[in-house]
């Protein structure tokens, strides 16, 4: 459910594609779930992936609520794809073409060695130099700044730009050579590269020749039309439609209802779904319900049209329109764990009964397995809970406390836990806990 935005923590070791260097720090970042975006970005991300010779896990690719044009990709091959990156392309061609450019940066073993390069000029001091720069250079002058601050030291962090400047032209190059083999065209990367020329021009952003960590934006442009006059495939794509549903739906969950029916007046499928949205954020619940209707008579087995209405019902608390339509779109996309945890939380409103929570229990655990969330642990916690299983509900709350970082919270829950009989497969999975969180003691204890 999109707005329901989950806070992360990542570590940042990050290749990025447009944005002032990152150097290795924790960064607390905004992550969305939405099923509909997710399986859009899957069908993009998965084919380069595969050309690239890289294992996709769709729990490492996430989107981000930022409103800047940026992608990046961090430890364990984590990919990170800002909103703004969407909103601001045109086609699945464009996004296809940023998603390349970190692929790349993956195939090249650039986070690795990026890490590595940053330990050395930690031990020498110049990581909050650089960081220091960084801002001095989007006031303007970072060049002087940068070479005042440094000194005798400038020349290392030369050297250190030059590597990253040559990581950047690599991963370009990788690119163009992962969307040959997609047999997809670079014009949308080229397209999308003018489009940060324009936003640096309107912002005032220079891009010094001192301190920078890719090839300035005009070589890279000339880098990609020579590119895309030389490649044969066509730059359309099937996933066309699917994108601009996917751009009208995060635009209307990220602004106002006023601007989305200023930007989307029309009677297309796109603009009907972010009218129907800014109408729901509008509380004008009957306008939006109409609106979705006729989203479904058009294409009735759209499972994302269902799962609209079925939140608007939710969230308005008519709990049995909303269990109803969360299973027709449930049984039109039945793999998706982020419809099985919204099924499940409708079936846990309002007074459920046994068979209710014994389903949502089912759908929960299979929600789990793909999808280990925190979110869906507090509803299995729950449901096991008005199901009358102490020893399930301990556990379940455990796993919920043990990924929020609380783990002296998880020790006593799944203390009471094993104390409330719990069954033998229960136990397995009580053990497992409590091995989890003694090898975290052992690591604060030798650190």
């Amino acid at each position: 459910m999109l707005p329901c935005m989950r806070k992360a923590v990542a570590t940042v070791a990050a290749a990025f594609f447009f944005l002032m260097p990152a150097l290795s720090h924790a960064q607390e970042i905004s992550l969305i779930s939405d099923e509909e975006t997710e399986a859009l970005l899957e069908k993009i991300v998965k084919p380069l992936f595969a050309a690239a010779g890289l294992p996709y896990n769709r729990n490492e690719v996430h989107l981000v609520n930022d409103p800047t044009l940026n992608a990046f990709v961090a430890d364990g091959n984590h990919l990170f794809i800002h909103t703004g990156t969407i909103l601001n392309a045109s086609s699945p061609n464009e996004l296809a073409g940023v998603i390349a450019h970190e692929t790349g940066h993956i195939q090249g073993g650039h986070i690795l060695r990026q890490k590595l390069k940053n330990q050395s000029l930690q031990e020498v001091g110049l990581v909050s130099a650089i960081l220091a720069g960084t801002a001095a250079a989007v006031s303007g002058r970072g060049d002087v700044a940068m070479a005042a601050m440094l000194g005798s030291q400038s020349s290392m962090l030369t050297n250190y730009l030059q590597y990253r400047t040559g990581e950047e032209r690599a991963a370009d190059e990788a690119a163009l050579a992962l969307l040959n083999k997609t047999k997809q065209s670079p014009a949308g990367m080229l397209a999308f590269m003018k489009k940060i020329s324009r936003q640096n021009q309107m912002s005032g952003l220079e891009e010094s020749p001192y301190f920078r960590t890719h090839p300035v934006t005009t070589e890279r442009i000339r880098f990609f039309e020579q590119a895309a006059a030389q490649n044969k495939f066509s730059e359309q794509s099937s996933l066309q439609p699917a994108f601009d549903r996917v751009k009208a739906k995060l635009y209307a969950y990220l602004s106002s209802p006023e601007q989305t029916l200023r930007a989307y007046p029309q009677k297309s499928i796109p603009a009907l779904y972010a009218q129907s949205i800014a109408f729901f954020k509008q509380l004008r619940f009957d306008r939006a319900l109409q609106t979705i209707d006729r989203l479904i008579a058009t294409e009735p087995k759209n499972p994302f049209f269902y799962e609209l209405k079925a939140q608007i019902y939710l969230e308005t608390g008519k709990i049995a329109p909303a269990r109803e339509n969360y299973y027709k779109a449930l049984s039109l996309m039945p793999s998706s764990a982020l419809l099985q945890i919204s099924y499940a939380q409708a079936l846990l409103e309002d007074a459920p009964g046994h068979e209710q929570t014994t389903e949502a229990i089912t759908l929960l655990n299979k929600a789990l397995l793909s999808r280990p969330g925190t979110f869906a642990w507090m509803l299995l916690a729950r449901a096991y809970g008005e199901n009358g299983d102490m020893a399930g509900a301990n556990y379940a709350a455990a796993e919920y406390s043990y990924r929020l970082g609380q783990y002296e919270a998880a020790k006593g829950q799944l203390k009471s836990a094993a104390a409330a009989n719990p069954s033998k497969q229960m136990k397995l999975k009580i053990d497992d806990l409590n091995n989890r969180l003694k090898q975290i003691a052992d690591q604060r204890a030798r650190s």
